[in-house]
């Protein structure tokens, strides 16, 4: 059943394909349509171009990230136990007790 299933799907993508080339070939025989068919024929062939630049840029956009966090944790500032101040403490003396009245 699978076996024919894909069968089916072949046939089904191939007279889709077809119908595709025909109607190409139609476009091209309308008045214009040359100039529009070579037209997207070159739309394709620059997306494919920008679409290889851009896989370039994956590997740069990774080594951009890996430095932007090596800097974030260099720029961090370190954890640091608190200072205690270098002025001495004033010493208070007990004050003399008054009598009771």
């Amino acid at each position: 059943m699978a076996r024919s299933r894909r069968t089916t799907e072949k046939d089904v993508i191939s007279r889709l394909a077809d119908a595709g080339e025909e109607a190409l070939q139609r476009l091209a025989e309308l008045p214009g349509g040359k100039s529009m068919v070579k037209a997207m024929g070159d739309v394709r062939d620059r997306l494919d171009d920008v679409a290889v630049k851009l896989r370039k840029l994956d590997p740069l956009e990774r080594r951009v990230s890996r430095i932007e966090k090596r800097l974030d944790s260099l720029e961090k500032p370190k954890a640091t136990s608190a200072r205690r101040s270098t002025t001495p403490r004033k010493r208070t003396t007990a004050r003399p007790k008054r009598p009771a009245s």
